[in-house]
């Protein structure tokens, strides 16, 4: 059976060796995540966080493939069917991000989420592939009896979140986004058809959790991060008004053109699905630095402060930032910049961000005693991980043009 190994630089040598899997990585819809950089402009902070959605998928497929090794080493009953579908479910995850990941999701294309482009893409591949993806899409889309594989792909516990913030902490060098993945991996087992962690794995469980909390404030919604993707935003946000209002405006790209003037819809998408796989963030990049010389004041100065790394500024508190004092920055960079009070919005703006720990609510991560009792990790003696845990953290931010004064 023919088979590719590939050298990673978080965990050594991972294998492909189904002939279904060397069709799917490829494929032109799944080399486009070379192209897209897996956090956005955490890169601005932390030089080395370069890696893309192909690294990730990879990583999590490499993670999924012990994960299934160890079930049935326990006697979990997988079939060869089965254990081919998860792979191939978790291979193509994130195949319908576009560019710049999360930072432009809902910008480009409103009210369509990346993971229902991804369905949408796994359905145009099983065309392709003979129906070969069956199983994939059911276990992508919850609907396998099996649960346990597709919380396996999506949930609190699963190999999506174990790799990105091993290979992030890996590649940003952030020691606290370190997990002991082999060890939740060793530690996985299946009770009443639901994925469960033993008794030993608890202080890994809760390592887990604090980690990601710790990876969030500091990665990835660090300051200097959320304001480069706000500003990204804001310039979508500008190039749309301006086509609307009628002004010539392209980009360097017919693909990015389509999506900037069409109209915001699933059926876009649908229609044009072959045309969003060839989006990536060479298209985003380099129109931005094109539109740097756009007679458009409040494009052109948004799009040279990104390239050249001179950011808005953040301020980030547990509050909101008083409207008068929002009002009072508005009106100075109308002054200063010659500009109207609404494209002072440009450059002024508030907006909160949030972040949970752990959320009983969305999926529980389950906890089997010696004794065959199950508790929630929320619900162990002495946990770490408490209900106070379980609510969303929030911050309110503030970013401004750095000509003016906050204060």
């Amino acid at each position: 059976m023919p088979r590719k190994i590939i050298n990673d630089p978080v965990y050594g040598f991972i294998t492909l060796d189904h002939p279904l899997l060397l069709d799917i990585i490829a494929h032109p819809y799944y080399q486009r995540l070379r192209r897209i950089h897996q956090m956005a402009f955490a890169h601005l902070v932390y030089p080395g966080a370069v890696h893309t959605r192909l690294h990730h998928s990879l990583g999590a497929y490499h993670l999924m493939c012990s994960a299934l090794d160890e079930l049935k080493r326990k006697g979990v009953a997988i079939t060869p069917e089965e254990e081919l579908g998860a792979k191939v479910a978790i291979l193509l995850h994130d195949i319908g991000h576009g560019p710049f990941s999360h930072a432009l999701e809902n910008v480009l294309i409103r009210d369509v989420r990346h993971e229902e482009i991804s369905i949408l893409i796994m359905q145009v591949l099983n065309q392709e592939f003979g129906g070969r993806l069956d199983t994939a899409l059911h276990i992508f889309t919850d609907e396998h009896p099996k649960r346990y594989l597709h919380q396996l792909v999506s949930g609190q516990l699963d190999t999506d979140r174990m790799d990105y913030l091993t290979r992030d902490s890996f590649f940003t060098g952030v020691s606290e986004g370190v997990i002991g993945y082999d060890r939740i991996l060793k530690m996985l087992v299946v009770h009443n058809g639901e994925l469960m962690v033993e008794e030993k794995a608890i202080y890994s469980i809760e390592k887990f959790l604090v980690s990601r909390r710790l990876m969030y404030w500091q990665v990835y919604l660090h300051k200097t991060v959320l304001s480069a993707e706000k500003m990204l935003v804001r310039i979508m946000e500008r190039a749309k008004e301006l086509l609307a209002k009628g002004p010539q405006l392209n980009s360097c790209s017919p693909i990015l053109d389509l999506f900037l003037r069409a109209g915001e819809s699933r059926e876009l998408i649908e229609r044009n699905l072959d045309k969003f796989c060839l989006l990536d963030d060479y298209d985003v990049t380099t129109t931005i630095k094109q539109w740097m010389f756009h007679p458009d004041k409040v494009l052109s100065l948004l799009c040279r402060r990104l390239i050249d790394r001179r950011l808005l500024k953040v301020c980030l508190q547990a509050t909101p930032f008083p409207e008068e004092h929002v009002m009072e920055l508005k009106e100075q960079v109308s002054r200063e910049e010659g500009i109207s009070l609404e494209e002072a919005d440009y450059f002024v703006f508030t907006g909160q961000t949030t972040n949970t720990t752990y959320d009983p609510l969305e999926e529980e991560i389950n906890i089997l005693f010696k004794n065959g009792e199950v508790r929630d990790i929320s619900q162990v003696d002495n946990a770490l991980i408490q209900q106070t845990l379980a609510s969303p953290v929030k911050k309110f931010y503030l970013c401004y043009l750095n000509t003016v004064s906050a204060i």
